[in-house]
């Protein structure tokens, strides 16, 4: 009797110890179906002043290596009917040659008229079942293109269902305020996971750091965008948008509020015509680390700060466990690579170097110390069709705090 209850004590703690592993095992193969999914979140075509068709674009996004994409247009989303001329140069209409040889004479609707040509451009609900796919996803999205007093004032919206018109104000700050309130609000009201991004605030220094310091409910913006004209650098009298970065979350840290995530982006509009003079695709974009790929899931884990940005430089992984940065890079061959760890100390609310290696792998302790802490991994690679003539191909990720609230 003895002996059969010690034979089912052990065989009931060894089943428990099966059933753990199980468990265990299961966990560990729902992480494994997180994957890095590349995207970009602000692009131009025909239905604004892009310089292509959707079809084109997308087709081109798809077919280098891309996983979602989101035609961003300017006050208006591809839905109705609208007819376009294409623009009358050898250029644009061997453009539209390519369109027609690409898709099909069944597929383009279009006329002459006067001698021009009149193009239908295909909606939105048209075009996307000819591209999503597993590998594939079609976003909706606008450019919310506003201002005042001549400062341009424009806010991506990622996601959104209904068209929203720009809303105005009386000042730059309340025109950016009731833009993103305006977004927030659809999604309050739809229950569609969406979110605003404030584009590009150095274009025509249209948005000032103190605009952007004082804003509420915005987690996103451009730190990088593919556009000739934004300023990426700065000037003599005004920051670039990386410094922008840390100094927005420098006064968000101080009063708690959730820290600003970077992204990269083309912008694109330009697509026959290349060079740094022109706004092209391929310059930047967010690798998204989520378990699969829907707009709620890329949504979900941007919020999370889940991605980083890049004009090229890949990552095979970067994680913050238990107060530990980890980076380690996607190394190419004949590449060198440098991880600068860039933080700022509650002590010392100025960004600065807190360690640089040179190599592939970096790990850094964050701290209670550290209002934040965030990496730019550089590249000896010289971009190729960069912004700036001399680019070199670079990462951003995500700041990070130990700090309750503020990640």
């Amino acid at each position: 009797m003895i002996i059969r209850n010690f034979t089912y004590a052990r065989l009931f703690f060894v089943g428990l110890g099966l059933l753990a592993s199980v468990l265990i095992s299961c966990e560990r193969g729902k992480k494994d179906t997180r994957r890095w999914y590349k995207g970009n979140l602000h692009t131009h075509s025909y239905w604004s002043d892009g310089d292509e068709f959707p079809e084109m674009i997308m087709d081109w996004y798809k077919s280098h290596g891309y996983n979602f994409l989101a035609l961003s247009d300017h006050n208006i989303l591809a839905e109705g009917e609208k007819w376009v001329k294409v623009p009358n140069s050898r250029m644009y209409e061997e453009g539209f040659q390519q369109y027609v040889q690409r898709f099909g004479e069944e597929w383009v609707t279009h006329r002459m008229d006067s001698g021009r040509i009149l193009v239908r451009l295909k909606t939105l609900e048209e075009y996307r079942p000819l591209f999503e796919d597993e590998s594939f996803l079609v976003i909706p999205s606008e450019e919310l293109t506003d201002g005042y007093d001549g400062r341009p004032v424009h806010v991506n919206a990622t996601n959104i269902k209904h068209h929203i018109p720009p809303q105005g104000g009386g000042s730059v700050l309340e025109v950016l305020q009731r833009n993103v309130d305006a977004v927030l609000r659809q999604r309050e009201e739809t229950g569609v996971p969406m979110f605003p991004h404030i584009n590009h605030p150095n274009f025509f220094y249209g948005v000032s750091l103190r605009d952007m310091i004082e804003l509420r409910g915005e987690r996103f913006f451009e730190v990088y965008n593919g556009h000739p004209l934004v300023n990426n650098y700065g000037d003599s009298l005004r920051p670039g948008t990386e410094t922008m970065w840390d100094l927005i979350n420098i006064a968000y840290s101080n009063r708690n509020q959730p820290l600003m995530y970077g992204l990269a982006t083309d912008d694109s509009h330009n697509y026959h015509q290349f060079g740094t003079a022109y706004a092209n695709a391929g310059r930047g974009w967010v690798m998204v680390r989520a378990d699969s790929l829907t707009p709620a899931s890329i949504i979900r884990a941007m919020e999370a700060g889940d991605f980083y940005a890049t004009t090229g430089v890949l990552l095979d992984d970067v994680s913050f466990d238990e107060g530990m940065l980890h980076i380690r890079v996607k190394e190419e061959p004949g590449v060198k690579y440098e991880i600068r760890i860039i933080g700022v100390a509650a002590s010392q609310p100025e960004p600065r170097e807190l360690e640089v290696v040179e190599g592939t792998e970096a790990h850094f302790k964050v701290t209670d110390e550290y209002l934040f802490v965030r990496a730019k991994v550089v590249s000896d690679r010289v971009k190729e069709n960069p912004f700036k003539e001399g680019d070199v191909e670079v990462a951003w990720t995500q700041p990070v705090s130990t700090i309750t609230g503020r990640q």
